[in-house]
Parts: structure tokens; sequence; C-alpha cells
């Protein structure tokens, strides 16, 4: 049980960590763009902007921080000029990553922490024989 608290705890982190990575190199690579909304399912949100040099571009793993954006929004959109395929929405950044990772690893050590010390003090026990 330890070992799953720690698996996610590491996953958790690489996470953020991953986040910050990109957004380290839009930040260093910076255009920005207006995008259209094209598509919002569980998995990705789909947006098309335009470059300066004129290119149409649609990153096929979507926009980074999308919450909140719906079908048919224009929003201001921040991407890699050497890789427009790494996009953002404008404004928003990794930070927007440590509450819900955050709150994720914090619940599943609320119940993991009391559940190994009950099971530890079960095995303890006189009248409980381990199996």
């Amino acid at each position: 049980m330890l070992a799953l608290g720690g698996i996610i705890t590491f996953c958790g982190v690489v996470l953020v960590v991953a986040a910050w990575t990109e957004d380290i190199a839009i930040d260093g690579d910076l255009g920005k763009a207006n995008a259209e909304v094209l598509d919002d399912t569980f998995s990705r949100t789909l947006v098309r902007f335009y470059t300066l040099d004129g290119a149409e571009y649609i990153p096929q793993v979507g926009v980074l921080y999308p919450a909140g954006l719906e079908v048919g929004d224009v929003v201001e959109v921040e991407f890699r000029k050497e890789d427009p395929e790494l996009v953002r929405v404008a404004g928003r950044g990794a930070v927007v990553t440590l509450l819900p990772v955050g709150l994720t690893v914090l619940s599943v050590w609320v119940v993991l922490v009391p559940a190994v010390w009950v099971l530890r003090r079960q095995l303890r026990s006189p009248d409980v024989t381990p199996v």
C-alpha cells in the first residue's frame, strides 16, 4: 500500500515538473496568437491559430491548461515559435497543476496512512494470526 502511495506521489511530481518544463520551453521562444476552440473532449482541447507568417496550426495534443474553454471560444494562446505544437492558454501556467495534483496526493495519503496503521495494528494483535 505504501508503494502505491509512493508511485502516485512520484507520478504527481513528474506531472508538475513536466508542466513547468513545457512552460519554460514556451517562455524561451514565445509567440502569441488568438485561437479558436475547435473541439473540447475529456482528453484534449483542440484549437486553431495562425502564426505571424500565416501558417495555420491545430496542435494534435491540444492546448495546455484549457479549463473553462468551450467550442467556438476565441482565446489568446502562447506557443513555442520553434514548435507551435506546444501551446498553452495565455496567462496560465504550471501553477494551475499544483492544486489538483496536490489534493490528489494528499487524499491518497490521508486514506493510506490510517489504513496502513489499522492493518499493522491488527497484525500485531495477539488475537489475529498472520495469513
